[in-house]
């Protein structure tokens, strides 16, 4: 199965940037459609951005217009950059990937949906 691995959390000032990325590896074929998560300090895991196969993205509307979701098909590997930040932004993000041969749009966008996580990484954004 596939395996994840997020790098690239710390710590930002509001109104800053930060980048995530997360490493695919093991076996991903057939993995189409990947997506970052995150959850606050008591608050459930939430969604943040999701991209398919063929490049198509969604946002939660937290995440419109301030994060960006990309990947590098070449790398195994994809991106959340995370500009504009907020304090309510922070928590730990995890990237995750639906399962094999699933598409973005095969359905919701919730953390049931995408069983294969990464262990996530900590964003902490002070005012």
């Amino acid at each position: 199965q596939v395996q994840m691995a997020e790098y690239g959390g710390g710590s930002a000032q509001a109104g800053g940037s930060l980048k995530l990325t997360c490493q695919l590896s093991g076996d991903t074929y057939g993995s189409y459609c990947w997506a970052w998560f995150r959850q606050g300090p008591g608050t459930s895991r939430e969604a943040v951005a999701m991209i398919n196969s063929d490049e198509r993205t969604t946002y939660a509307d937290s995440a419109k217009g301030r994060f960006t979701i990309s990947r590098d098909k070449a790398k195994n590997t994809f991106y959340l950059q995370m500009n504009s930040l907020k304090v309510e932004d922070s928590g730990v993000y995890y990237c995750a990937s639906r399962a094999k041969y699933l598409y973005c749009g095969s359905g919701d966008f919730t953390e049931a949906g995408f069983p294969f996580r990464g262990r996530g990484t900590q964003v902490t954004v002070s005012s």
